[in-house]
């Protein structure tokens, strides 16, 4: 009878290590590639005109396409183990997601309408909704399945700006278009700052209606609030960042390419490629085996905050570049 137990104490080891090997292999983030040279092998590849917009567009289905076909596939809907136990990578696909959400709410919107009385484009009005499913919808329709539909759309929308016999199919790259992009991930950036850097916890003065003595809302809040990420979101909201600043690092040495002429005439490349190289710091080898949250100058390191320092530089540098945009 003990012999049994043992082989059975053996055997729930064996699976544990094993599920844990294969939690660290699904755990390991996509590396960067270079927007410019994908794009070009798959005009190539595909027989395609290389115009304008074909490079932010191939960004964009590339990194919806990693989110799915990164090893173990997509995991945040997941309801087996070992990835129903995993949150990091989860977290990681999220940040993913919201960036790329709002690039193709954009390229709906703006990038693709010569003016605000013009009509959508068919492929990315049937694109965008897509993206917009709940990231952990695992039974029919699943979020994998919605998300690949969003990739093929997007796929005819890139196939039909490269069609010089098209006329309808348009990528527009213009100051006014890039700016409501870049205004969104403003917000996104920022939002993740303040979440971040409420890891030690901190309180805050109530700032919501300043600069309008007129303003009104609809609740009362307090003058001032403490405000702090729990301890059991602190990795979440790092690895969610990283996500976040890994798809918009692709997206904006996209746009730096797209929209070259129109950062070059505002004299505003250089500050494109500032916040490039701020966004790639936060991509930098993480050595500790556990996001560590000490306190201020203390004796142990706060990944929050240094994350946090970085996206915030590369947020103040992203609101510099929307005023050179919008000057004349």
């Amino acid at each position: 009878m003990s012999q049994h137990k043992g082989k059975i104490i053996t055997g729930l080891i064996l699976v544990l290590v094993v599920f844990y090997a294969i939690s660290v292999y699904w755990s390991v983030e996509p590396s960067r590639v270079n927007v410019l040279t994908q794009a070009k092998q798959e005009a190539q590849q595909r027989g395609e005109k290389f115009v304008t917009g074909y490079t932010t567009t191939s960004a964009l289905i590339n990194v919806a396409t990693t989110l799915l076909n990164k090893p173990g596939g997509y995991l945040s809907n997941d309801m087996m183990p070992p990835s129903v136990l995993m949150d990091n990578m989860p977290a990681w696909e999220y940040g993913a997601l919201e960036m790329t959400r709002d690039l193709a709410l954009s390229m709906r919107k703006d990038f693709s309408r010569s003016q605000s009385q013009s009509t959508e484009h068919e492929a990315l009005k049937k694109a965008q909704p897509q993206f917009n499913i709940s990231s952990e919808a695992w039974a029919w329709p699943s979020a994998e399945s919605e998300y690949q539909k969003g990739i093929e759309y997007l796929i005819v929308y890139r196939t039909q700006i490269a069609d010089q016999n098209d006329r309808e199919s348009q990528f527009y790259a213009r100051a006014d278009n890039l700016r409501g992009w870049l205004k969104e991930a403003e917000k996104r950036l920022g939002s993740l700052s303040q979440r971040l850097s409420a890891s030690v916890g901190q309180e805050r003065l109530n700032t919501d209606l300043a600069g309008d003595k007129e303003a009104h809302q609809a609740t009362y809040a307090p003058l001032q609030n403490q405000v702090k990420t729990s301890w059991w979101k602190i990795d979440d909201v790092f690895y969610e960042s990283r996500g976040a600043t890994w798809a918009l690092l692709h997206f904006l040495q996209a746009v730096e390419y797209d929209f070259a002429d129109v950062l070059e005439k505002k004299n505003a490349r250089v500050s494109l490629q500032q916040i490039i190289r701020e966004l790639e710091a936060t991509q930098e080898t993480v050595w500790s085996p556990i996001i560590l949250n000490g306190n201020g100058f203390g004796f142990v390191a706060n990944h929050s905050l240094v994350m946090a320092n970085y996206i915030s530089r590369a947020n103040a540098a992203l609101i510099e570049l929307s005023e050179l945009l919008a000057q004349g």
